[in-house]
């Protein structure tokens, strides 16, 4: 029994190192990202292209498809890789707090305004700012970030002093702009001075084998950080290939995070595989339901609000 025990430990440890030193070769240097699928090396060969210029590029691909990490290469491998990276995502930041967030204000220019503040724009000076859900900007401000493409320089709410700024712009965003544009909710001007080099990053399903790299590169994370020694054959591999994943890279990392924590013994079941996958699809289906009603009310807002 022992033997046995030993010779399964052994055997773990040694595709333990197996996969360390996979990641390794599969991993381009410097910028952590994890896969060998064609779709995956397309667009990390379009963001390095670009990545030493100060072009503005639009980031475009589903939730969790790894549009941060994208930009994060974009300006580690450039000219500005030493001054300051800032990311906000413009959907998280309720709409009346969003414009003093990006652009600052002085002190005094509204109720609460008690001292002076830099916007995300002026702390990204000389560096990178990455705009995320660049999708939800309501109108108006669609507006004032048009203009700051336009003229590179911003004005803090209740100033009318311009400060100049030299930021390199990288947006984001899981919808379709040009549909937007179609529909009378983006502006036709903002998309082309975003989209001057789109990069469109694929979604997990579409990526085959990447798929069980991620999931055992999750597994040897999880492990480490739990204090567990699990493992999963192949028939696992295959169970979560065959999953559609909509929530992508940050869904397939959380799930292999519940198997770790909620499995008992060295291996991961695939009834424990199909419980949570269960689970996940009934969790979709509600979300779904429920961004579909958020989406379409405030498009009939947004609606109203302009005509």
């Amino acid at each position: 029994m022992e033997a046995l025990v030993f010779e399964k430990t052994s055997r773990l440890e040694r595709e333990n190192d197996q996969l360390r030193q996979a990641l390794k070769i599969k991993q381009p240097a410097n910028i952590g990202i994890l896969g060998d699928s064609a779709s995956l090396k397309q667009a990390l060969a379009k963001t390095l292209q670009v990545s030493d210029q100060s072009v503005t590029v639009l980031l475009t691909g589903e939730s969790g498809t790894g549009k941060e990490r994208f930009a994060q290469i974009l300006h580690l491998n450039g000219r500005r890789r030493d001054k300051a990276f800032v990311a906000i995502n413009c959907a998280a930041i309720p709409e009346n707090l969003l414009e003093s967030e990006l652009f600052g204000y002085e002190k005094g220019a509204f109720t609460g305004a008690n001292a002076t503040k830099k916007g995300k724009f002026e702390h990204a000076d000389g560096g990178t700012i990455f705009l995320d859900e660049i999708g939800d900007l309501t109108f108006e401000l669609q507006a004032k970030l048009l203009r700051v493409l336009e003229t590179t320089e911003v004005y803090k709410i209740g100033s009318t002093t311009p400060i100049p700024l030299d930021v390199r712009i990288v947006a984001a965003t899981h919808k379709d702009l040009q549909l937007a544009v179609n529909e009378g909710r983006f502006r036709l001007d903002l998309y082309y001075r975003l989209s001057v080099f789109p990069i469109h990053l694929p979604p997990l399903r579409d990526r085959g084998d990447d798929i069980g790299l991620l999931a055992q590169h999750f597994l040897l994370v999880a492990n480490t950080e739990y204090g567990k020694n699990l493992f999963c054959d192949s028939s696992i591999l295959q169970q979560l290939k065959g999953y559609d994943w909509p929530g992508n890279i940050r869904q397939l990392e959380n799930v292999i995070r519940r198997l770790v924590l909620s499995s008992i013994g060295s291996e991961i079941s695939k009834d424990s595989v199909s419980k949570v996958l269960e689970e996940e699809s009934a969790i979709e289906s509600y979300s779904k339901t429920f961004a579909q009603a958020s989406s379409q009310q405030k498009e009939r807002t947004e609606t109203s609000e302009r005509f």
